[in-house]
């Protein structure tokens, strides 16, 4: 297996202009596409529907070259979008493919992909959903041809929020949820799904675990989660990045922890976790998390005490100007809000890079 990692930059949510062209010049085969993973220029709130948007657009283009429905698209194909490009951050898509190919002789950069099935309103930010992530994450794990979860240095997590509709549906069964509040729910609906990939993974013990610590017990995480959560999609997509040895290639991914919003060390540390340097970084994966307290290295910040500018915003923005003032290119993927993903104050952070092959 070989890995591919295309990264294309976007002028709207509908724009799939580098991806034909790709497609067209025969450099990327559209049977070989399994995952998109991108940041469009919505608010990141439960009302933002570029996200929709957007994997409708890529899931038109792909009907077109592979000769399906745009809804086999999105069943053959997982979608991953972040809304919000604040600051510096610029709208893009990652498009990875799998081809056949001989292993390279190192670990190489390896994707496996697990599906849950849809939840009910009442599951979502439950124990119900961490238990289906965790399931998933096993079997992405295994699809990936990784054996040892040490090799894992990226799970990315799309799940459900709570809409409007789905709060009034559980209403109208007498079932309780864990928040009236849509926005107030992506809390739940991401600290679950990291808790999935931690149990998945081998960083908590289910013992530990209840409906009662999601979003609430930030002692306990996962360190190379990047959970998020919409409106778009009832289930929860799981991308799970590493290193295998029966990979092929010239990628490789590693991570490291963000200390706090301004670690632009943490962008190197994670490069050389793969085995390279800043320069060789092709993708960034990170999250973006607010100071504990306001308080950024003993300065006082407004980013949870602006009533305008929820603080996620104001994160993304920050933690997206330190990344590209290490690697030049301003094209990263940064998601807000870290429940149950690092220790509290801290953030992941995942860079694919390109190593000399061996094969």
């Amino acid at each position: 297996m070989r890995v591919a990692a295309h990264k294309l930059l976007m002028n709207n949510p509908s724009d799939v202009a580098a991806l034909d062209k790709l497609i067209a010049a025969g450099e990327v085969k559209p049977e070989e596409i399994v995952a998109v993973i991108g940041k469009t220029e919505g608010n990141g709130g439960a009302n933002d529907f570029t996200r929709g948007f957007a994997t409708l657009s890529f899931a038109l283009l792909l009907s077109r070259h592979l000769g399906i429905s745009a809804d086999e698209v999105t069943k053959k194909i997982a979608f991953v979008w972040s809304g919000g490009t604040e600051g510096v951050l610029s709208p893009h898509a990652t498009v990875f493919t799998k081809s056949a190919s001989e292993p390279a002789g190192g670990k190489r950069l390896a994707l496996g992909i697990g599906i849950t099935r849809e939840f009910l309103a009442e599951e979502v930010g439950t124990m119900v959903e961490v238990r289906e992530v965790a399931a998933a994450v096993r079997r992405a794990q295994a699809e990936a041809g990784i054996t040892s979860a040490k090799d894992v240095h990226y799970v990315q997590v799309k799940g459900p929020l709570l809409t409007p509709a789905l709060i009034a549906d559980a209403d109208k069964r007498g079932v309780a949820v864990v928040t009236r509040d849509p926005n107030g729910s992506k809390a739940f609906a991401r600290g679950a799904t990291a808790l999935g990939v931690a149990l998945g993974l081998g960083e908590v013990d289910e013992s530990a675990l209840s409906d009662a610590v999601i979003a609430r017990d930030m002692g306990l995480y996962t360190e190379v989660a990047n959970t998020s959560a919409g409106g778009e999609l009832r289930n929860c997509e799981i991308l799970l990045f590493g290193n295998s040895a029966t990979a092929g290639g010239d990628l490789a991914i590693g991570h490291a922890v963000l200390k706090d919003v301004v670690d632009a060390d943490a962008v190197r540390r994670a490069a050389e976790n793969a085995g390279a340097q800043a320069a060789d970084i092709v993708s960034i994966f990170a999250k973006a998390e607010a100071p504990a307290g306001g308080m950024l290295r003993g300065r006082r910040t407004t980013m949870l005490s602006d009533a305008d500018i929820n603080y996620e915003r104001h994160a993304r923005a920050a933690l997206g100007a330190v990344i590209a003032s290490v690697t030049g290119d301003s094209a990263i993927f940064v998601s807000g809000g870290t429940e149950h993903q690092c220790a509290p104050g801290e953030a992941p952070i995942a860079a694919i890079v390109r190593v000399p092959s061996t094969s």
